[in-house]
């Protein structure tokens, strides 16, 4: 499980607490120390600076490698560029995602705290160009999903190093979830008009409140085999014909965010639990799908792999990044 290191002092150094991974892979370290530097793989990059005038407690979400491919067309070049002279102001409670390969620089003015989360980026669902996208966009604490999931976050940290193993490894679990959830509203809002599909914001109708309340209802019974068009439509008081209007209109359907969403779930148990947990016909069905044939279908279609597969190559990553 995940540890957490706490000291004091009024000169930067480097934040180099001992830490423990938990089985997906994940580190949270938080400290009172100001950090000379982030914990990355790489020298920090001289062209990338985060800048902030006050102290307080900073979040940063150190991305590992291993994200998904890139599966749309390449992006303009600017994209390839993103650390390119990039200044970025933090304010305390801030949450600053950043490449481990290509870590910040730190030029901060007052004595400060950090809390870091150090994530394979596979397990937000991030492909490259996201890594590189999100880089350049921190979640300020003043925004709307900062002010509910900062504090959230650095409760989070503290609680997991205070907790034992199994009831950390959850609360890590929930973190991880949680910074998805950031990573998803940044990369849909951060670069108006580059990501056009639904599937690349990662979640349909951000601007309509109907299908966010649709979306939210999903979400709260994606384990429910039964969960179809008129199931959902009634529950909303709407006609089906509406309810596949508004999703058309985001270019995605009913049936396709719910598959894509049980699928991403689906994922992640197989990563989480790994040979040891539950069976993958048991994962399958936790999140609805009635047939193992089925779902091993859809999933290969989706990932180009079995769940079996993906479910031994992600726990091989696990534990190597625990060596």
């Amino acid at each position: 499980m995940p540890t957490t290191s706490t000291s004091t002092c009024d000169s930067a150094r480097t934040l180099d607490p001992p830490v423990d991974r938990t089985p997906l892979g994940v580190e949270i370290t938080t400290g009172e120390e100001t950090p000379a530097r982030l914990p990355g793989e790489a020298s920090p990059h001289p062209a990338h600076r985060l800048l902030a005038r006050d102290g307080g407690e900073y979040l940063f979400v150190g991305l590992r490698g291993g994200a998904r491919p890139d599966t749309a067309a390449p992006a303009p070049t600017v994209a390839h560029r993103p650390l390119d002279a990039l200044d970025l102001r933090l304010a305390p409670g801030d949450v600053c995602f950043y490449d481990v390969h290509r870590a910040p620089a730190l030029d901060f003015r007052e004595p400060f705290r950090a809390t870091t989360f150090l994530v394979p980026a596979d397990l937000l669902g991030l492909a490259d160009s996201d890594v590189r996208r999100i880089a350049r966009t921190p979640v300020a604490r003043a925004s709307r999903l900062g002010t509910l999931l900062s504090p959230l976050l650095s409760d989070l940290a503290r609680a997991t190093a205070e907790a034992r193993p199994p009831v950390g490894e959850m609360l890590a679990w929930n973190a991880v979830n949680l910074l998805a959830t950031l990573a998803a509203e940044q990369l849909g809002t951060a670069v108006p008009g580059t990501r056009g599909t639904p599937e690349a914001l990662g979640a349909p109708g951000a601007h309509s409140p109907v299908l966010g309340r649709v979306l939210e209802y999903v979400e709260l019974h994606l384990t429910d085999p039964d969960l179809s068009p008129e199931v959902i439509a009634r529950a909303h008081h709407i006609s089906v014909r509406y309810l596949h209007k508004l999703f058309k209109d985001e270019g995605t359907t009913v049936g396709r965010w719910i598959l894509r969403r049980r699928l991403e779930e689906c994922r992640r148990d197989l990563m989480r639990y790994g040979r040891g947990g539950r069976t993958i016909a048991a994962v399958a069905a936790r999140w609805g799908f009635l047939s193992a044939t089925h779902f091993s279908r859809v999933f290969r279609s989706a990932y180009g792999m079995s769940p079996r597969e993906w479910r031994d190559t992600a726990g091989r990553g696990a534990r190597s990044g625990q060596r």
